[in-house]
């Protein structure tokens, strides 16, 4: 499970973070646990509203291997994971598991946004990890029971 930020440059996040976090009102956790919080003009239109000020967009480089991403995944996930390889000492923040998947094939460092509410937990942030998780329940995100389950235990919950 993810252990901290502080020693990545960056933290390159997917739409579905922000608007999760949002959702929950629980935006703020991710200047909180971090010094740079990075997204894609392609993430920002997808998640629909202003982002905070915190947020920095920057588009990838390299269109090229942008586009060849999108055969995978959505355009925004494949701008995001694109970035994240321009960008070294970069963690990337995605949900979707084919997106995850891409992650992990392209050997980057990556987490969901509930390994992002597990680290402001334990990093003392937030008191309680499951009052967030039955907040996440109630909005049409789907979690596993057993990935529930998973996150709880490592949170001491």
């Amino acid at each position: 499970m993810l252990q901290g930020l502080h020693k990545w440059n960056a933290v390159i996040t997917d739409a579905s973070c922000f608007i999760l976090l949002d959702k929950i009102s629980a935006l703020q956790l991710l200047p909180a646990l971090s010094l740079s919080v990075i997204t894609t003009p392609e993430i920002a239109k997808e998640f629909g509203k202003p982002l905070p000020e915190w947020v920095e967009i920057k588009s990838a480089t390299n269109k090229a291997l942008q586009q060849t991403f999108e055969d995978e995944v959505d355009i925004g996930e494949a701008s995001a994971i694109a970035l994240a390889v321009e960008i070294s000492a970069s963690i990337l923040i995605i949900d979707d598991l084919r997106g995850r998947k891409l992650a992990k094939q392209l050997q980057l460092k990556h987490t969901g946004t509930l390994g992002i509410l597990l680290l402001a937990k334990r990093q003392g942030i937030i008191p309680l990890l499951k009052p967030l998780i039955e907040k996440i329940q109630a909005t049409n995100f789907r979690i596993s029971d057993g990935l529930v389950k998973d996150i709880l235990v490592a949170a001491g919950e």
